[in-house]
């Protein structure tokens, strides 16, 4: 029999979140990011769910746009980080992809390679994150080099780094730093993370690239517009055991009861991906409550307090995040953000989709 413990993937709440995400963009397209296998979502069900919602779908790397391809998805496909080589250059050729461009060395590769530039290419712009792209300064004669090499388009993008704070220094300068870089190049344009829509910080972008809002996990939801998530994380309880006052739990004994409890074990640890750093009194939803997680976080295994849990027994329905309890809230308290909580997932956990 296998262990109770899986991860159930609302696709009706990802095409809900798609049609929600339609609604604030207006007339914008979307660009929906399915990378890190969606999120630690399902690449192929969920690009197969959002195939008819969005416009286009993107991705960090190009196995995962040949996998899209190979599935039978015929949407614009967007490598985020462009070609590393020649075979990613070929592969870009041959399965018809879009790409970033963010380097001149990038360039150089491209022109070597004598790529035909068919497909709209994207120049990324550095408005401040300092990660990847051109200067504003740049931006100009970037676009000029890409249409002498033959380039049909050209769209220019950015990327705010704290786009959950519209009016925080970083967002502002990177602002400034787009207006300066879209002034003088007639492009089609895209700035807006989920974070940006939500916060409508590049509202007339022509394309828009909604990630983590699809599955429901950003850090708030827009305005009037509740987003749905996507991945429940569910257990159920394995074992019950009442303990003494001054006794410990789990290794190291780091929590001590500080009364007479009852302590629920639940089969799932770090080796499912749920956080290890998750502090004592970190949320666990058990069938219609909130209890705290007591004790360090094992391999297979965590504890929780269910002293004040009327009628909890072996089989008791657990969620560790979901419906009922976000994953950011999960995040806080293991000392992360719930992006790395969604794509950490192992493969041990058995996956089930459903509409």
């Amino acid at each position: 029999m296998p262990r109770p413990s899986s991860l159930s993937i609302d696709l009706k709440a990802l095409s809900n979140n798609a049609a929600t995400t339609r609604r604030l963009v207006g007339n914008s397209k979307i660009l929906a990011s399915v990378k890190a296998n969606a999120y630690g979502h399902g690449l192929a069900r969920c690009s197969e769910a959002l195939n008819q919602e969005v416009d286009g779908f993107a991705v960090a790397f190009c196995e995962e746009a040949v996998l899209l391809r190979q599935q039978g998805i015929t949407l614009p496909l967007l490598l985020l980080e462009g070609p590393f080589d020649r075979e990613d250059v070929d592969a870009i050729k041959e399965y018809d992809l879009m790409m970033v461009v963010h380097s001149h060395h990038q360039i150089e590769l491209l022109q070597k390679s004598a790529c035909p530039l068919t497909s709209p290419v994207w120049i990324k712009i550095d408005t401040g994150m300092h990660r990847l792209g051109f200067s504003p300064a740049e931006a100009p004669s970037v676009a000029q080099r890409l249409h002498e090499m033959g380039a049909s388009s050209t769209i220019l993008m950015t990327h705010y780094g704290e786009g959950e704070e519209p009016a925080s220094a970083l967002t502002q300068e990177q602002q400034r730093a787009w207006q300066t870089s879209t002034h003088s190049i007639t492009s089609a344009t895209s700035a807006a993370n989920s974070a940006a829509i939500i916060n409508t910080l590049a509202p007339n972008t022509d394309w828009m690239r909604p990630g983590i809002m699809l599955y429901g996990a950003a850090h708030s939801d827009p305005i009037g517009a509740p987003l749905e998530a996507v991945m429940s994380f569910r257990s159920e309880v394995m074992a019950m055991r009442h303990i003494l006052a001054g006794d410990t739990v789990g290794y190291g004994g780091r929590w001590r009861a500080q009364r007479d409890s009852t302590i629920a074990t639940i089969p799932v640890g770090y080796g499912d991906g749920y956080p290890r750093g998750a502090e004592d009194g970190t949320p666990v939803w058990l069938q219609h409550q909130r209890v705290p997680l007591v004790g360090r976080v094992s391999m297979d295994m965590i504890t929780v307090d269910v002293t004040d849990f009327a009628g909890c027994h072996i089989g008791t329905s657990v969620e560790l995040w979901g419906k009922h309890l976000s994953v950011n809230e999960v995040a806080k308290h293991s000392g992360t953000i719930g992006y790395e909580l969604l794509t950490r997932l192992t493969g041990r956990v058995p996956v089930n989709y459903h509409l």
